[in-house]
């Protein structure tokens, strides 16, 4: 058996979730919070048996899509004696970021 971590953007997080119910997977959520830009996130937490590990990636992969977000630089520009100017920077956001770790043992009660 395998435990499938998977990171998504907040707006994805139910598209997700549904689909992966509607092709029988149990889903718990977890509300989180990325260190970049300090956005929301979601954790989905997949317990799955090994031969069905790459249905549930599948899944992941096509509900969570990147998308271009612009934010204000956090950066202070050299030569400006230390003073904050704000400027736009476009980065990319979204997509997932999966981990699949082994499971010793699972017990549901």
């Amino acid at each position: 058996m395998k435990l499938v971590f998977a990171i998504v953007h907040d707006e994805d997080g139910s598209k997700v979730m549904e689909e992966l119910n509607k092709n029988g997977f149990g889903v718990t959520k977890l509300c989180s919070t990325g260190g970049f830009l300090k956005a929301g996130n979601t954790t989905l937490l997949v317990g799955v048996d090994e031969e069905h590990l790459d249905n549930v990636i599948d899944v992941i992969k096509k509900k969570s899509k990147s998308r271009k977000q612009v934010i204000n630089s956090s950066m202070t520009p050299n030569g400006m004696g230390g003073m904050f100017i704000p400027y736009p920077v476009e980065v990319v956001v979204g997509g997932a970021t999966i981990f699949v770790l082994d499971v010793e043992r699972f017990e549901k009660a």
